[in-house]
């Protein structure tokens, strides 16, 4: 149920975040969907591939500083409320959003989320009848 993102961790100065574009360009590697987050020491990109996994390599073989966490993908119609309305079910569990991204894919919403308790949120999300995205699933969406 969950999917694997890279989170690259880059100095916040200009050219740092073409070099990690670079690599992923030069890989083959297909981005789905990313965002950038500064905070006061760098900046943290956080991008979905195709294959996590050959992606976060080469990143890490270039000398990144790399991560490979698990999230949440949740998709929702394509019509307004529709996000909200499948975070308020996690909210009124108690489950916190840590950091959440969206993007549309297929004529659907996709919710990318981060939760403090991914477990409970996985048990929500089923109990809900919500509808979890897996990698294989993002993929076939993008050949669709």
């Amino acid at each position: 149920m969950t999917i694997r993102q890279i989170s690259v961790f880059i100095d916040d100065k200009a050219g740092s975040l073409v070099k990690v574009l670079d690599v992923l360009k030069e890989g083959g590697h297909q981005i789905l969907t990313s965002t950038l987050a500064d905070s006061p020491e760098f900046a943290i990109y956080r991008v979905l591939c195709t294959d996590a996994e050959r992606a976060f390599k080469s990143l890490k073989a270039a000398g990144f500083n790399v991560l490979l966490p698990d999230v949440l993908a949740l998709a929702v119609a394509d019509e307004p409320g529709s996000a909200a309305s499948a975070i308020r079910i996690l909210s009124d569990a108690g489950i916190s959003i840590r950091y959440m991204y969206s993007f549309r894919l297929a004529n659907k919403g996709i919710l990318v989320i981060r939760t403090d308790q991914t477990d409970r949120a996985k048990e929500v999300i089923i109990l809900n009848k919500l509808q979890a995205v897996s990698e294989s699933e993002l993929s076939a969406m993008i050949k669709a």
